[in-house]
């Protein structure tokens, strides 16, 4: 379909915060079609994993998330904790697979030592500053995150403010958070 006659998803925004020994990943609740909110309190944030250890975050498509989700538990039952290469695994399928190559999502997956933001065009990041974000609303919670990293706020409080920011600026972005905490 054309984007025309389909106005496409939007809304997401997720986040992650590493400090004091612990990452907390946060995100809203919004999808949207078109100029439409469709749902308020979907759960983008999740514990994937065997023992639960792994927590991800996704924006984008929804099935097409849940099908990187599934494809990196299986990557990370071959390599149990080993996070990084069971995402840069993912990654080199996503970009090689030709099934794979048409999914529009990203994640934000950690173990609470490393913090990846993975993509399908073969990239497996680690942010700076201890803090990645993506979705609409990316920016402005990373924006707002940074700043707030200068304070003495746990992760926890850190996550909570910057998404009530990127809430209040961006139009595809609510303040029903999910938030997940795991400590390595």
């Amino acid at each position: 379909m054309s984007e025309q006659k389909f106005p496409g998803w939007h809304g997401t925004t997720i986040l992650a915060v590493r400090r004091g020994g612990e990452v907390v990943v946060a995100g809203d609740g919004q999808v949207s079609l078109g100029q439409t909110v469709i749902k308020g309190s979907a759960r983008k944030v999740r514990r994937i994993g065997t023992g639960q250890d792994v927590v991800v975050g996704f924006a984008g498509s929804t099935a097409d998330a849940f099908t990187l989700l599934e494809r990196l538990e299986k990557k990370l039952e071959a390599a149990p904790g080993q996070l990084a290469r069971a995402c840069v695994e993912l990654a080199k399928d996503w970009r090689m697979d030709k099934y794979l190559r048409n999914l529009e999502a990203m994640l934000i997956v950690t173990d609470g030592a490393d913090l990846l933001v993975v993509t399908g065009a073969g990239d497996v990041l680690e942010p700076e500053h201890d803090i990645a974000a993506i979705g609409s609303g990316g920016n402005f919670a990373l924006a707002a995150a940074r700043g707030l990293m200068e304070t003495d706020l746990p992760a926890d409080d850190v996550a909570r403010k910057a998404m009530a920011i990127a809430a209040d600026i961006c139009v595809y972005t609510n303040g029903n958070l999910t938030v997940e905490r795991i400590k390595k």
